[in-house]
């Protein structure tokens, strides 16, 4: 009885000594070299405060109640990102499917069976059984573990794709959202346009009418006026087309929303970059390329695996006998055991070509994932390097604009006071007009590369936001 314990004692260690061993090289993160600053912001330095920037909803730091409301929308209603969260539900499903290989599969059986031959009364007899079984293939190699580890990790990349959708597509909305914000400014611009073209009518009409101005003065006028107005009708166009894009994104019919007009946002807010390093924690499609090296580097554990055998080990028990008379009598009772090991002994370097193909497939991820980190080191000088340009370039803009805008009144003078021609009025209109639209499209572009930098910058998402395998 003693030695009987012992055995029984011993025998948990010998099921751990058989799930031990885990085949495959384990996984290591690459490091991956950061600069020590961006090119585009070399004054700026790590104790800058980041307290005004929001690092959830980040689109707050544009003061738009209306954007808040959309954006909030696009993450509940946005029918994309609901694909993308079952495809997501779909990956953690499939971990636990394989996390059920871990443990034995058990089942029942019973029937019971009245045959005969000749007369159906004594020639009649009756059979039942009642059975149990189990099943188990341990783990000895680790080849299912290594299968679960590169399952949680494809998990992880689909939670990293959904938060890369649902940023890109809240950045997308900002975006459309200042682009209709500046349609309705170019639309009250060319209003205002109108509004002094028709001014510049009376006044050439006065002068005909007083004569000291050719009709030719008239026609130019009236025909400055009815391009103007043209240009506001189609105006009209583009905005439309912003407000049914917004109110898709939003997971909306373009029917159900309509935005009222309002103005071009005036500032552009200051968000500091932050250092390079940190970019490798703030963005979700680096954090799901680094995931995928993780999977790829387990489905080379899970290829290896295949060069070991299998161990199966089987269990029946169970009762077979008449199952009115005595099914579950001692004396009909029946078991068995078995153990079986699969092994392939040649099979022509598939297996082989197999890991060769998974070490292939992380070499990929592998080179993946610096051209990602690359790649975002890129978009957020890229951002950077917009916001500066375009800050001189609106400055510059702006003298235009008020030297433009001077240059039209000191002309509508001498006009009136017959020292120039009408044509000059047209000239310096037109060049009025001009400055202005470009003044306002590069402040549509400063704040869409603001909204990029945001981006870039993940967002204010973090990895740890990751669910844990």
């Amino acid at each position: 009885m003693r030695a009987f314990f012992k055995k029984r004692c011993l025998l948990p260690f010998f099921f751990m000594a058989l799930t031990s061993c885990e085949v495959g090289p384990n996984y290591q993160q690459p490091a991956m070299t950061a600069p020590p600053g961006y090119k585009e912001a070399p004054g700026w330095t790590q104790a800058t405060p980041l307290d005004g920037v929001p690092r959830g909803a980040w689109w707050s730091i544009y003061h738009d109640p209306t954007l808040d409301w959309l954006e909030a929308q696009v993450a509940v209603r946005n029918a994309t990102l609901a694909a993308d969260f079952y495809a997501y539900q779909q990956a953690v499903d499939i971990v636990k499917e394989t996390q059920g290989e871990y443990f034995p599969t058990i089942g029942l059986t019973g029937g019971a069976t009245r045959a005969g031959s000749g007369s159906p009364v004594s020639g009649a007899s009756t059979s039942g059984s009642f059975e149990g079984s189990a099943s188990w293939t341990p783990d000895i190699w680790g080849k299912i573990r290594r299968q679960v580890e590169a399952n949680q990790a494809a998990a992880q990349v689909s939670a990293a794709d959904l938060a890369s959708a649902t940023l890109s597509a809240q950045a997308e909305l900002a975006t459309d959202y200042v682009d209709l914000r500046a349609s309705d400014s170019e639309i009250l611009l060319l209003q205002q346009t109108v509004a002094a073209y028709q001014a510049s009518l009376r006044i050439t009409e006065n002068q005909f009418n007083a004569g000291v101005a050719a009709q030719s003065d008239v026609i130019t006028a009236r025909t400055a006026l009815e391009g103007a107005q043209a240009d506001l009708i189609g105006a009209g166009e583009a905005r439309a087309q912003y407000e049914h894009a917004i109110a898709v994104l939003a997971g909306h019919a373009p029917a159900e929303i309509t935005i009222p007009p309002g103005q071009l946002m005036s500032f552009v807010p200051r968000i500091p970059p932050g250092i390079p390093s940190t970019l490798l924690q703030r963005r979700p499609d680096i954090a799901g390329a680094e995931r995928a090296m993780a999977e790829a580097n387990a489905e080379i554990g899970v290829a290896v695996g295949a060069f070991f055998p299998d161990l199966s080990l089987s269990a029946l028990g169970g009762y077979s006998a008449n199952p009115i008379t005595g099914l579950f009598s001692a004396g009909s009772a029946l078991w068995s055991l078995g153990a079986t090991a699969t092994g392939t002994l040649y099979e022509g370097g598939t297996r082989a070509a197999v890991v060769q193909a998974a070490g292939a497939g992380y070499q990929e991820a592998a080179a993946s994932y610096r051209q990602t980190v690359l790649t975002a080191f890129q978009q957020v000088e890229d951002s950077l390097s917009d916001l500066r340009i375009l800050a001189q370039q609106a400055q510059q803009e702006q003298a235009a604009v008020t030297d433009a805008a001077n240059a039209v009144q000191i002309a509508l003078n001498e006009y009136q006071a017959g020292t120039q021609a009408y044509t000059t009025v047209v000239t310096a209109q037109t060049t009025l007009l001009a400055d202005q639209q470009t003044a306002l499209t590069v402040q549509q572009n400063r704040l869409a590369a603001s909204i990029a930098l945001i981006e870039a910058l993940g967002g204010g998402w973090q990895t740890s936001e990751l669910p844990k395998p």
